[in-house]
């Protein structure tokens, strides 16, 4: 393929945008090469400014469920900006899509919108240090919660990206306050419990990872967390960025059956449109203000876009009783036929799945953690993105990365996938 236009449009990115990009790991840097500018995207393919097409897996990371361009969504879009984009006063809207998401999550009985998943996890996270009085947090190494300060600490996919631990600019006291788990480990966790008696406000994890590659939770690792929680007096927290509206109407506590304290979400909630949330129970979160004496706010938070996308898009879902159901078919059967060609090739591999999320890791032992995730052959990962990026399949442009795939594909797609990985090794 050519992509004469991408690259001279990376040059002049460059001249005015910090790396050209806008978010770091678009730029290319783990896989090396100049990064593809897309024109435009409709149903499971990406057109770029080259004219070629792709298949993609990465569906804007994630919320792009039914495929790209989906008109009930464009169409409530566009109706919505005729009669204004912004207004900074409430609107129907956001009841409505508040309403709807309270009735398809387990456990929640309110949720405040914001413009991003990052804004989602940060408000909670302070919103648990209000509650408990307390200042500590729980994060796992390689689970990303956004760039808030207390995140930045082995925050998975894009500092792993980039080989940075920890990013300049987070402070020592920021730093003190985040206690460091593994993934999978619940006796790790209980250890930082019990060296840290009634400090601890909160546990925040993404109950399936999707920042060091897809690491679905051991059996019973989720519910061991929630009664050390319980046990401990401090919040749990399920970052659903990803996982919400995606692995099944009610997310991972549906899957699991765990109950969350508090709920992040963001991707699917917003149709396409930047958009995150936070939801709990309303003993929580009536503290926030103006009922309570924690503070946050956003001048677009409730953004009449947003919303009316988010509130489509949700109704879609909600509607299609069968949604699910093909996703787990669709993904299921790529798994089947890239495992069979891996195994044929004599291609040293791990295959880690959960519902619609899927990563391929380039090494024979079970990927479980930050760590053994790190074990995969970084290499053979970036050969195996160009090639695949020349035939017209567009995958995560990092090894620590999920693909997300969406309802859109055909079995026809899939197929042609599954030979160019064939041709590839």
């Amino acid at each position: 393929m050519l992509y004469q236009r991408s690259s001279q449009l990376f040059v002049e990115s460059s001249k005015v945008i910090p790396g050209g990009v806008n978010s770091p790991v678009r730029a290319f840097k783990a896989v090396g090469g100049t990064p593809i500018f897309i024109k435009e995207a409709k149903g499971a393919y990406l057109y770029d400014e080259d004219g070629n097409k792709y298949i993609d897996y990465i569906n804007s990371w994630g919320p792009m469920i039914l495929g790209h361009a989906h008109e009930p969504v464009i169409n409530a879009i566009t109706e919505r900006a005729k009669k204004g984009t912004s207004f900074g006063t409430p609107t129907a809207l956001e009841t409505e899509i508040a309403a709807l998401a309270v009735s398809m999550v387990p456990n929640i009985d309110k949720i405040r919108f914001v413009n991003s998943g990052t804004e989602a996890c940060m408000s909670a996270i302070r919103l648990a240090r209000g509650y408990t009085k307390r200042e500590k947090i729980v994060k796992f190494s390689g689970c990303y919660h956004g760039h808030s300060d207390s995140f930045l600490i082995a925050a998975g996919s894009g500092l792993s990206t980039f080989g940075v631990p920890n990013s300049p600019g987070v402070t020592e006291g920021t730093a003190k306050d985040t206690l460091l788990a593994t993934y999978n480990d619940i006796e790790n966790v209980k250890a930082l419990f019990e060296a840290n008696k009634n400090e601890i406000a909160a546990i925040i994890i993404e109950p399936v990872a999707g920042n060091m590659g897809c690491v679905p939770p051991k059996e019973n690792f989720l519910e061991e967390l929630r009664e050390v929680c319980t046990t401990n007096g401090t919040l749990l927290i399920f970052d659903e960025v990803m996982t919400g509206f995606r692995l099944a109407k009610g997310g991972a506590q549906e899957v699991f059956n765990v109950k969350a304290d508090l709920v992040c979400f963001g991707k699917v909630i917003g149709g396409g449109l930047p958009v995150g949330a936070f939801a709990g129970e309303a003993k929580i979160m009536d503290y926030l203000s103006p009922l309570g004496p924690v503070y946050q706010a956003g001048t677009l938070s409730g953004n009449p876009l947003a919303m009316v996308a988010g509130l489509q898009m949700l109704k879609e879902i909600n509607a299609d009783e069968e949604l699910f159901t093909r996703l787990e078919q669709k993904t299921a059967y790529l798994e089947k036929g890239i495992r069979e060609v891996l195994v044929a090739t004599k291609v040293p591999f791990t295959i880690n799945r959960v519902g619609s999320m899927i990563s391929v890791h380039f090494d024979t032992r079970p990927v479980v953690d930050f760590e053994t995730a790190k074990n995969g052959d970084n290499d053979r990962f970036k050969l195996f993105f160009h090639e695949l990026l020349k035939k017209g399949i567009y995958i995560a442009p990092s090894a620590y990365e999920t693909w997300f795939i969406t309802d859109a594909l055909t079995y026809e797609d899939l197929d042609f996938t599954i030979q160019c990985i064939k041709e590839v090794f």
